[in-house]
C-alpha cells in the first residue's frame, strides 16, 4: 500500500493543466445557450403561446393542457436542434442531490414507424418510481407511485444530452417528497404576506420577491490522492489524519494567486455554468489550503436554489475532467476551516424597492425598519427551528470551529442599525422620523489613493445570521446542503410574522391611528421582544453560550436533538397555519433527517473500523515488529537500554494499538445498541452519544500512530500530501 501511496503522489505532482477553450471570448454571446429562456421561447413558440406562457410565469399562474402541448413542441424542437436526444423531469428528493429519469423522444407510430414526440402531458406531469426515495413514512416501500410536475418558474435546460425540466415531486397522496414543493409554498407565502405589508407604504406593489445569493465553498483534491483515501471516497471527509505542520496558519492561501490547474478548472466550470444560465460572478482562494469559493449574482430564490444544485453536479463533472475531485463535505479535514454555503437572503418588491435597504425618506426608512423588526422577531421566536434547518451530521463538525459560526442562532446588526434600534426601543424616536446616515468617507492621506467609502456596518465572521447592509447573510448553512432547507424555514417564519404585523397595524388604523403611529407601535413591540436575538459580540467567546442560555436562546449542539425543533407544537402550528407543510409532511421530514443522520454515522463507523483493522493496525504491528527485532539485536550486542528511544516508541505504539482495539470493540457494541432502538429518533440519539465518541477516540489513536510509524510504511496519503496542489 505504501508503494501505491507514493505512486499516487508522483502522479499528482506531474499533472499538466487541462486546456480550456471558451466558445467565444465574450461570455454574453453564449450565456444561457443551453437554457430555454425567454429568447428561445420567442423563437420557438407561436407569438400568442409565448405571450400567454410569459404572462403565466410573471403572474405566477398555472397553464392549461392546450398551451402545454404547444410549449412542448417548441421545447422539443429547440432541444433536438441543440443535440438533446432525451428528456427528463429534474427534481430534488430528500437526499443530498437531484434525481432524473431519462426518456427518449422517440415513439412508435402505426403508420410512420419510429417518430419523435413530446406532448404537453409529458411536459407537465410524469410518474417516476418513488419506492426508493426517502419518505419518512409518507408511503410504504411497496407503494411506488409518485408524481413530478413542471415548475414553470424555473426554465428548462439541456445537460448531458437531455432536456431537463425542473419539477416538484409528490406522493400519490399529494404530499411532498422533495425540497422544491415546500420551497415554492414558502415563497408564495412570503409573497402574499410581504405584499400586504409593502402595500401599506406603496399601493402599487403587486409582489414581494425573495432573493438568494449563495457563496459556495469547496475543496479540490487530486483524484489520484483521493482514490488512495477510502474514507474520502466513502464519506467525503478524512476520518483520520494528523495535522500538517503547515496548513492555514500563515494566512497565505486566502485570496492568494490561484494555482494554474485550479485556474483552468475554474475557467472550464464558468463556461459550463454560463451556458446553463448560472451567473457566476466571483471566484477566489479560501482560507484553508486546497479550499476555494465561487458566488453568483443574486437571483429569485427558487431559481437560485436550482442553479446551486445544478452547479454542484456540474462542478463534480468538470473536476473529474481536470483530474480533481470536488469535495463539498462541511469538514473534510480536521484542524482547518470547513466549508459553508453562506445564504445571502433579501426581499424586494416588483416596483424595484429593496426592503432591507434604508431609503432616502422617513417613510421609506419606516418600511425598512418594519421589515427588519419582523425578521428579527421571527428569528428570535423560532431560533431553534432556524438552527434545525441547517443541522446535519456533516455540518456538526464545522459549526463553531475554525471560523464557522457557533451552533447558536443570533443576529448581528452593526453599529448604525443597532443605534437606531436602541433609539426606537428607548422611545426616543416614536414619531416615525427614522433616518440613516450616508456612507462615510475615509481619507488615507495618500495622493495615489482616492477616498474610500465605508459601509455603515462592519462584518462579524462569528455571527450565523448577520445584517450586511441590504440583506441578511445566513452563514451557518453547510456547503453540501440544499439551500431550500434553510430558505423554507426562513421565508416561512418571516411570512408568518409579517401576517401578524399587518393584522396588528390594520387594527390600529381602524381605530384612527396614523400609519406612522400604528407601524411604530408594532415595531417597538417587536424589537423589544426580539432584543435577546441581537448580538454583535464574539460568538467564539467562552461566555457567549452561557449568556445565550440566559437570554432564552436555543444552545443545543446535538444534531438529533436540534431536529426535534421541527416537531414542537409551535413549529407544527406554524407550518400548518402557513400551509407550507402538513403535520404528516413535517413529521416525515424529521424521520428522514434522523434516518440520514444514523446512516451517515453508521457508514463512518464502518469505514473507520475497516481502515484501522485492514490498513492501519497491520502496518503499525509490522513496524512494531521491526523495532522489536532491532531491540533484540542491540541487546545481543549489550547496547540496549530499557529507556532508549526505540523502547519508548514501541511502548507508545503498543498503547495506541491497544486503544484502537478497545474502542473497536466498544464501537461495535455501541452500533448494536443504537440499531436496537425502537425508532429512528432514539437511534439517532444513540449514534450521537454512543457511537461518535468511539469514532473520535479511534481517530485519536490512529493520528498518534501516524507520527510513530515509518513514513515509507504509512498506507494513506497524509494531510501534507493532500492539501497542497502544485
Amino acid at each position: 500500500m505504501s508503494h501505491l501511496r507514493f505512486k499516487q503522489i508522483e502522479i499528482a505532482l506531474n499533472r499538466e493543466p487541462f486546456d480550456v477553450k471558451p466558445p467565444h471570448p465574450d461570455p454574453t454571446v453564449y450565456f444561457g445557450q443551453h437554457v430555454f429562456d425567454q429568447k428561445k421561447m420567442a423563437t420557438y413558440l407561436p407569438r400568442d403561446a409565448y405571450e400567454e406562457l410569459t404572462a403565466a410565469i410573471k403572474g405566477k399562474r398555472a397553464i392549461g393542457r392546450e398551451l402545454a402541448d404547444v410549449v412542448a413542441q417548441g421545447m422539443k424542437k429547440w432541444a433536438m436542434d441543440n443535440g438533446a436526444t432525451h428528456y427528463t423531469h429534474w427534481f430534488h428528493p430528500l437526499t443530498d442531490g437531484t434525481a432524473e429519469k431519462h426518456d427518449s423522444f422517440i415513439d412508435l407510430d402505426d403508420e410512420k414507424g419510429i417518430i419523435t414526440d413530446f406532448s404537453g402531458k409529458l411536459l407537465i406531469q410524469q410518474e417516476p418510481d418513488a419506492s426508493s426515495f426517502p419518505s419518512g413514512g409518507l408511503r410504504n416501500t411497496f407503494e411506488a407511485r409518485g408524481y413530478t410536475a413542471w415548475d414553470i418558474s424555473s426554465p428548462a435546460f439541456i445537460h448531458n444530452g437531455a432536456l431537463c425540466i425542473p419539477t416538484i415531486f409528490i406522493a400519490y397522496s399529494g404530499e411532498s417528497l422533495d425540497y422544491k414543493t415546500p420551497l415554492l409554498r414558502a415563497l408564495n407565502c412570503i409573497d402574499r404576506a410581504g405584499t400586504k405589508v409593502a402595500r401599506l407604504f406603496d399601493p402599487q406593489v403587486q409582489h414581494v420577491i425573495s432573493y438568494l445569493g449563495w457563496e459556495q465553498e469547496y475543496f479540490l483534491i487530486d483524484e489520484a490522492l483521493f482514490a488512495a483515501r477510502p474514507d474520502l471516497v466513502m464519506t467525503g471527509r478524512t476520518l483520520m489524519g494528523h495535522e500538517s505542520a503547515k496548513n492555514q496558519q500563515l494566512d497565505d492561501h486566502y485570496f492568494g494567486s490561484i494555482p494554474m490547474r485550479v485556474q483552468r478548472f475554474m475557467e472550464d466550470l464558468e463556461i459550463e455554468c454560463y451556458q446553463l444560465g448560472i451567473p457566476l460572478k466571483t471566484k477566489h482562494n479560501e482560507v484553508a489550503p486546497n479550499q476555494f469559493e465561487l458566488a453568483p449574482i443574486y437571483e429569485e430564490a427558487n431559481l437560485s436554489n436550482d442553479h446551486n444544485l445544478l452547479l454542484m453536479k456540474v462542478m463534480a463533472q468538470v473536476a473529474r475532467r481536470h483530474k480533481f475531485r470536488a469535495i463539498l463535505h462541511e469538514k473534510p479535514f480536521a484542524g482547518i476551516n470547513g466549508s459553508g454555503k453562506h445564504n445571502n437572503w433579501s426581499l424586494g418588491t416588483d416596483t424595484g424597492v429593496q426592503l432591507f435597504k434604508p431609503g432616502k425618506t422617513p417613510m421609506q426608512n419606516l418600511q425598512f425598519i418594519a421589515f427588519i423588526a419582523a425578521t428579527m422577531a421571527a428569528v428570535h421566536k423560532h431560533n431553534d427551528l432556524v438552527k434545525a434547518s441547517i443541522a446535519t451530521a456533516n455540518n456538526t463538525h464545522r459549526l463553531g470551529a475554525n471560523e464557522a459560526p457557533p451552533a447558536i442562532i443570533s443576529i448581528f446588526l452593526g453599529r448604525q442599525l443597532s443605534k437606531v434600534i436602541d433609539q426606537i426601543t428607548g422611545h426616543q424616536q416614536a414619531d416615525g422620523q427614522i433616518m440613516f446616515s450616508a456612507k462615510e468617507g475615509l481619507n488615507l492621506q495618500m495622493a495615489q489613493i482616492p477616498e474610500i467609502l465605508l459601509d455603515n456596518t462592519d462584518r462579524n465572521r462569528t455571527s450565523p445570521f448577520a445584517f450586511t447592509g441590504n440583506r441578511f447573510e445566513f452563514r451557518a448553512v453547510g456547503s453540501s446542503a440544499n439551500c431550500a432547507s434553510a430558505m423554507i424555514v426562513l421565508n416561512t417564519i418571516v411570512a408568518d410574522q409579517l401576517n401578524a404585523f399587518h393584522q396588528a397595524v390594520t387594527a390600529h388604523l381602524e381605530q384612527g391611528d396614523t400609519l406612522e403611529q400604528a407601524v411604530m407601535e408594532q415595531v417597538q413591540q417587536l424589537l423589544t421582544q426580539a432584543k435577546p436575538i441581537h448580538f454583535d459580540g464574539n460568538g467564539y467567546s467562552e461566555q457567549w453560550p452561557q449568556e445565550a442560555a440566559s437570554r432564552g436562546l436555543d444552545t443545543e449542539n446535538s444534531v438529533p436533538r436540534m431536529i426535534d425543533a421541527y416537531s414542537t407544537p409551535k413549529a407544527l402550528a406554524l407550518f400548518e397555519r402557513t400551509h407550507v407543510f402538513s403535520q404528516a409532511e413535517i413529521k416525515a421530514r424529521s424521520e428522514v433527517k434522523w434516518e440520514t443522520y444514523c446512516k451517515k454515522i453508521h457508514i463512518e463507523a464502518s469505514v473507520i473500523a475497516d481502515l484501522t483493522q485492514n490498513h492501519i493496525l497491520p502496518v503499525a504491528i509490522r513496524y512494531q515488529n521491526i523495532l522489536l527485532d532491532n531491540v533484540l539485536k542491540l541487546k545481543a550486542l549489550g547496547k540496549q537500554s530499557s529507556t532508549s528511544p526505540v523502547n519508548v516508541t514501541i511502548e507508545h505504539i503498543a498503547e495506541n494499538i491497544t486503544g484502537i482495539d478497545e474502542h473497536q470493540r466498544l464501537l461495535a457494541q455501541a452500533i448494536e445498541h443504537a440499531m436496537a432502538q425502537p425508532d429512528s429518533r432514539l437511534q439517532a440519539f444513540a449514534f450521537a452519544s454512543l457511537v461518535v465518541p468511539h469514532i473520535d477516540a479511534i481517530r485519536h489513536h490512529v493520528d498518534a500512530l501516524e507520527l510513530l510509524v515509518d513514513d515509507e510504511m504509512w498506507p494513506l496519503p497524509k494531510y501534507r500530501e493532500l492539501l497542497f496542489i502544485r
